[in-house]
């Protein structure tokens, strides 16, 4: 028995006797998560996490204090009993600690991996609090991650009731769209999912890359919903093949649930972005995720530009996703523009963490003001202006002000523009009555109806930007309520 062995049975014992403090939990030392080596992993995608071994994961779960108050569930968007998992993981009772979380959540594997729970649940941490940092908090995410990869999949087909005779029809395959059918068709609806790709996932497959969620965990998390009698019909763009209109009136669907997400991506509006080798975030991630550029030569003809000195425009998690796939795609050299300083950065603190260790290059409190181009119109440089922090905006961080004469050009031959994403209009445009905001999302109650009987939307096209687990969040209100109006 290794020394961290015995130490964790002096804990269990300690706390079966009930002699185990909060203070001697304090000193129990936070379990890193095992990675990838820096270097070695720029030359593969494979997920860059390796996962916690049993013993990490039932010291790290020794760590939480049991708060009779359990303040890390009201920072959970759906609520999970994360106090009860987590002592189920420090008893080694495993698929106990799955069965609890799979009451609330469908997707432990994913959320486990890509939501940022430094601002959600280890955000109240009280262990986190008592260090004065989030990231110090009980590890909730590596520990959901740690019982979702034990599972093997056997008799996890939820049950279904029996035919009701009604039909729904899902917009969009992500993790709301994923939920939401889970939700309806175990009423005993037949569901429909349409997605516009060649593939369902939604963001889960062209956004998010294979070294930070591996994609034959989303294909998991689909072979269910098939398993349930969910039909999936994949290249079928809603307003375009056919109308939200047309489902409901000419094809039967009784209710439907839009989760498309805020596909339209956002350009700067400055010279050069017209030049080759200028991508939208959005594009370059289908490219190389969904369309597995990454294989190029070995299996897939998708055509991406072979960078040797890349720039990315932003600092949230899908400027990191960028500037770390380029660096797998061969590039020299990658820098990260951002005209915050890291601090304001909305990217999580493990992603920029991983993207250091790649190589790449941080150029904060800078911002391009045109890119540059050649003669046959490929990118060549960008010129770029140094900036200071100056007063608070409206999201509460400083704002960035440009400091006068202080232009600097970097050469590059590749552009990767990180810096959100609008809502797409198709949908509003070829629904009428749908009622959008100023910014083009779709207007919900608080049960996600839209302003149309038996339509629901959620996620990023609701919410603007959200993450994994807001989406799953909204999907499950939304399914409650659409089986709620169906049984009516």
């Amino acid at each position: 028995m290794t020394d961290d062995e015995k130490y964790l049975q002096e804990l269990l014992a300690k706390e079966a006797a009930g002699e185990l403090k909060p203070s001697e939990r304090f000193k129990i030392p936070a379990q890193d998560m095992p990675t990838q080596d820096g270097v070695a992993r720029r030359s593969n995608i494979n997920e860059v996490a390796e996962g916690y071994t049993e013993l990490e994961a039932r010291l790290e779960a020794m760590r939480c204090l049991r708060c009779k108050t359990a303040p890390c569930i009201k920072g959970c968007p759906v609520k999970i009993r994360i106090d009860d998992f987590v002592g189920a993981i420090a008893q080694g009772q495993y698929d106990e600690a799955l069965a609890i979380i799979k009451e609330n959540s469908l997707l432990p594997a994913v959320c486990g991996r890509v939501c940022p729970q430094e601002v959600q649940c280890q955000e109240t941490c009280t262990v986190g609090k008592k260090f004065k940092d989030p990231t110090q908090g009980v590890s909730i995410g590596r520990l959901e991650r740690f019982v979702a990869d034990r599972d093997t999949g056997d008799g996890s087909v939820p049950k279904v009731a029996p035919p009701t005779g009604k039909k729904v029809a899902i917009i969009g395959s992500g993790p709301g769209g994923i939920v939401v059918a889970a939700d309806t068709r175990r009423a005993g609806h037949d569901v429909t999912v349409f997605e516009a790709f060649h593939k369902p996932g939604g963001v889960m497959v062209y956004g998010i890359p294979e070294f930070r969620l591996p994609k034959a965990i989303v294909q998991d998390e689909i072979d269910v919903l098939t398993k349930m009698g969910v039909e999936i019909v994949c290249n079928f763009v809603v307003g375009r093949t056919r109308t939200i209109e047309q489902l409901m009136n000419e094809d039967g669907f009784d209710a439907v649930y839009i989760g498309v997400g805020a596909g339209l991506p956002r350009f700067m509006g400055i010279d050069g972005e017209h030049l080759v080798g200028v991508y939208s975030a959005n594009e370059y991630l289908t490219r190389a995720n969904l369309m597995k550029a990454y294989k190029f030569g070995e299996g897939s003809d998708t055509p991406i530009a072979m960078s040797k000195k890349v720039a990315v425009l932003g600092g949230g998690n899908v400027a990191m996703d960028s500037a770390r796939t380029a660096v797998r795609l061969g590039a020299e050299k990658v820098y990260l523009v951002y005209r915050r300083s890291e601090k304001e950065m909305p990217a999580r603190i493990e992603e920029v963490h991983h993207a250091k260790e790649e190589g790449i290059e941080f150029c904060i409190l800078q911002n391009p003001k045109r890119i540059l181009g050649d003669d046959e119109g490929y990118v060549v440089g960008m010129e770029c202006l140094k900036y200071e922090l100056g007063e608070p905006d409206d999201s509460g961080r400083r704002r960035p002000v440009p400091i006068e004469g202080s232009e600097f050009t970097i050469d590059v031959d590749t552009v990767i523009v990180a810096i959100g994403n609008s809502a797409n209009p198709l949908i509003g445009q070829t629904t009428p009555g749908l009622e959008l905001n100023k910014w083009g999302n779709i207007v919900v109650d608080e049960k996600c109806k839209t302003s149309l009987d038996g339509v629901y939307a959620g996620g990023d096209i609701v919410l603007g930007a959200a993450t994994v687990i807001l989406a799953m969040g909204q999907g499950r209100t939304a399914a409650a309520a659409m089986n709620e109006y169906l049984a009516g």
